[in-house]
């Protein structure tokens, strides 16, 4: 929804730098997409809310392509669009998704639970059916030394391998199905795992991945006796942006910091989006000072770019933020120096924005 316009010509992905719109042509393409709102809330008697104003801008405008296809597909199928399944589409509450993402992968692991427990049992059965194979071969190699017998006793035996054959040839084929569905639930399982630890937004690392990430860096800085610094970054006039500009272009001014945070991560620098506007970030082997210069750097490479609404050809202007860091060591706990670096955060904005501040020792 927007483009940003830089010193450097660098293309940077979907928000890349491009020469603005003609402004009647732009003008044009605005009044059309007014045009269709408007029909379509009038057409279809759909109050004229801010929340059905987003989501016919986010249909029409191309913003939620699967939302227009869905819209398109009910009209031509001649199906009502009434407020209560309007309603139905709107993007689901962060809590409201995690709680799911929480039950489809419990839903799996009780999936998972119910093959291992048939592989169990055919396991089971598998070895009962061994015993009474070998008992029965056991009670006919006793009289097999009966000369009288010995004809029949072959013919005993002949039939009970047969018999085990069949036997665990259908064991085999229950234990490889019941093994493959374990597999592919283990493989669902993990996916569900890894997507619920991905903000889809920006592609970063989640809360919930960081709070992870955070205890395991900790312990082992702790063995190593090395550095660790914790940062709060937070987007500087965030809900101005979003309160002239929109929640789109909120959005894609949350992905652009996401991705100027993101070249600074490694294997020693994790950066994870901690929620709303405010990222979170872990730096190994770095003091205070050494993690207030990195983010220092990234911070006024930011700031040297201009960002412009792309729908409206409105300035947005420049886009800061601020941050707080903390040494992780100088607190009792990890969250102690989380709240520690929240503080300095707190202090960056006091002082005027657009600034990294060290926490109080």
């Amino acid at each position: 929804m927007f483009k940003f316009l830089s010193k450097s010509s660098t293309a940077e992905g979907a928000i890349a730098s491009s020469p603005a719109d003609p402004a009647q042509p732009g003008r044009s393409a605005r009044q059309e997409l007014l045009a269709t709102i408007s029909t379509f809330l009038i057409t279809h008697d759909l109050d004229v809310t801010p929340a059905n104003l987003s989501l016919a801008y986010a249909a029409f405008s191309g913003a939620d392509l699967d939302l227009g296809r869905r819209i398109t597909a009910r009209e031509i199928s001649g199906e009502d669009i009434t407020q209560a399944w309007l309603d139905k589409q709107r993007p689901a509450d962060p809590d409201e998704a995690e709680a799911a993402e929480r039950a489809e992968a419990e839903a799996m692991m009780i999936r998972l639970d119910s093959s291992l427990a048939t592989f169990a049992a055919a396991t089971s059965r598998a070895e009962g059916a061994t015993a009474a194979y070998g008992a029965s071969l056991t009670q006919e190699v006793g009289r097999i030394s009966d000369p009288a017998t010995a004809g029949d006793i072959v013919a005993n035996l002949v039939d009970i391998t047969r018999a085990m054959i069949e036997r665990t040839r259908d064991i085999e084929q229950e234990m490889k199905k019941s093994s493959q569905e374990a597999d592919s639930l283990r493989q669902s399982l993990e996916r569900a795992r890894r997507d619920a630890e991905i903000d889809h937004l920006t592609g970063l690392p989640n809360r919930r991945a960081f709070e992870g990430v955070l205890e395991r860096e900790y312990r082992a800085a702790q063995l190593d006796i090395d550095l660790l610094s914790v940062a709060f970054c937070d987007i500087d006039h965030f809900k101005q942006v979003n309160d002239v500009h929109g929640h789109e272009t909120g959005d894609r001014v949350i992905q652009a910091i996401g991705q100027v945070l993101a070249r600074i991560s490694d294997d020693r620098c994790h950066v994870a989006r901690h929620g709303g506007e405010e990222f979170v970030v872990l730096l190994r082997g770095r003091s205070v000072d050494e993690a207030k210069a990195i983010l220092d750097s990234a911070r006024e490479q930011l700031s040297e770019r201009r960002f412009v609404n792309r729908v409206t050809d409105e300035a947005i202007g420049r886009i800061t933020f601020s941050g707080g860091v903390a040494n992780v060591f100088a607190s009792s706990d990890p969250r102690d120096a989380l709240a520690a670096a929240d503080e300095a955060l707190y202090r960056a904005k006091a002082e005027g924005r657009n600034r990294i501040c060290i926490a109080n020792p």
